[in-house]
């Protein structure tokens, strides 16, 4: 790969690198680490042919390979709140914040399956490829982290679940 190569997958895709790894981690100074770790390792690959689904593939699945390694290391020295992390990094709308914020309290494998889908527009069977799991078990997560959310956020209940309201899920989105 060649640099200007590099600095257009930066310029391209590095909001979504740095977002995945602060989003997985929940550190600012980790998901900086995993940002730099990831660009460099794609210096190193051979990327002619690729297209740019499949670079934006391979960075997503290249974060979350080393947020995990980032995460067992994190295990064993400890990591610092959400709240320790900078206000840059946090949603500049109040309701937005206050959302984000209840994300970022999801265990972490919800909290993933919430950052691809509604923060990077990725569908279940998209996100399931890139986490390895069943498109079914990337719905089900979604399922409880809104579920949970909504717990978290004092939502209320109309004693109708989402299908028998309308037969419509509108979390759902619909191609055009």
């Amino acid at each position: 790969m060649t640099e200007q190569e590099l600095s257009n997958a930066m310029k391209t895709y590095g909001d979504t690198v740095y977002r995945l790894a602060l989003c997985r981690l929940q550190n600012a100074a980790d998901a900086e680490d995993v940002y730099q770790d990831v660009f460099l390792r794609l210096l190193g690959q051979r990327t002619g042919s690729w297209d740019g689904e499949h670079l934006k593939a391979w960075l997503i699945r290249t974060a979350l390979n080393r947020c995990a390694d980032l995460g067992r290391a994190r295990k064993r020295r400890g990591a610092i709140s959400l709240d320790e992390v900078p206000d840059m990094a946090r949603p500049v709308d109040e309701a937005a914040a206050e959302l984000w914020d209840a994300v970022g309290r999801l265990p972490e494998k919800l909290r993933t399956a919430v950052h691809l889908f509604y923060g990077e527009g990725y569908e279940s069977g998209e996100i399931g490829a890139l986490l390895g799991v069943p498109a079914a078990t990337v719905r089900s997560r979604l399922r409880r982290a809104r579920a949970e959310l909504k717990d978290l956020l004092g939502g209320f209940d109309d004693g109708k679940s989402v299908s028998e309201a309308d037969g419509t899920d509108p979390y759902a989105r619909r191609a055009e």
